[in-house]
Order: C-alpha cells, then structure tokens, then sequence
C-alpha cells in the first residue's frame, strides 16, 4: 500500500484531493499506525482519488463557503463503494492568490474519513493545495 501511494504522490495530476489522501496515507505507513485499516483511504484506488479531486475542483469554483457537493466512485472500477462530500469553507486571500480551507469527507464500509486542507487557486485555474 505504502509503495503505491508513493508512486501516486508523485503522479504529477494528482492535486487536492489526492494530495491529500496520499500525505495521510503515506505518513500512517511510515509510521506503522495500523488503526488506518479499513478505513476509505484504504479502499481507494488512483481512479478514486481522481474522482475526489475531480469533485472538489467543481466544488471550489462552483459552491458558496458552507455548501456541500456529493461524490462518488461510481464508475471507477472499484469494487468497494466510496462517498462522501466536499464542502468548501473560509475564503481567504494568502500571497495574491485565493485561498478556501475545504473539508473532504469520505465513507466506505461503515467508516469514515474526514480531512481540512487548505487549497488556492493557481494562474491557471487549478486548486492546488498549499503547504503548511
């Protein structure tokens, strides 16, 4: 699994979303922090995580601070069923680009998992998220 997210921390389109499930999973791995098992990050394959970024793109051009887009992995050829919502949060502006803390939440086999980054827009056009 560790050897897997690796390689999808350095896919060069991965973004927000798969960002940041790949630094959660890749430091739960690294630090042999086994209550992450079975949990959604755990089921999610690369066609998943695109789907979650996929989402929150829309929803960060799309959705008000506070409102929810839903999202799925239907059609990614996972077997395991993956939902949840993305739901933008506190838009700010930090070093000339704006900036929306967004909450991502993903539930599979009665789990669920929730993450807040912080994600600005780009020259061009992309939510990428910001270091911290």
């Amino acid at each position: 699994m560790r050897i897997h997210l690796r390689a999808l921390a350095r896919a060069s389109f991965l973004t927000i979303a798969a960002a940041a499930l790949a630094a959660v999973s890749a430091q739960a791995g690294a630090a042999n922090l086994g209550f992450l098992n079975n949990t959604p990050i755990t089921y999610m394959k690369q066609r998943d995580l695109q789907a979650l970024n996929d989402a929150a793109q829309i929803a960060l051009n799309t959705k008000q601070d506070g409102e929810s887009l839903d999202w799925n992995n239907k059609g990614t050829g996972n077997t395991v069923p993956i939902n949840g919502t993305v739901t933008p949060q506190n838009s700010f502006e930090s070093d000339g680009l704006k900036c929306r803390k967004i909450t991502l939440i993903a539930e599979a086999k009665g789990q669920t998992q929730t993450w807040t980054p912080i994600a600005c827009k780009q020259s061009d056009g992309k939510w990428k998220l910001k270091k911290q």
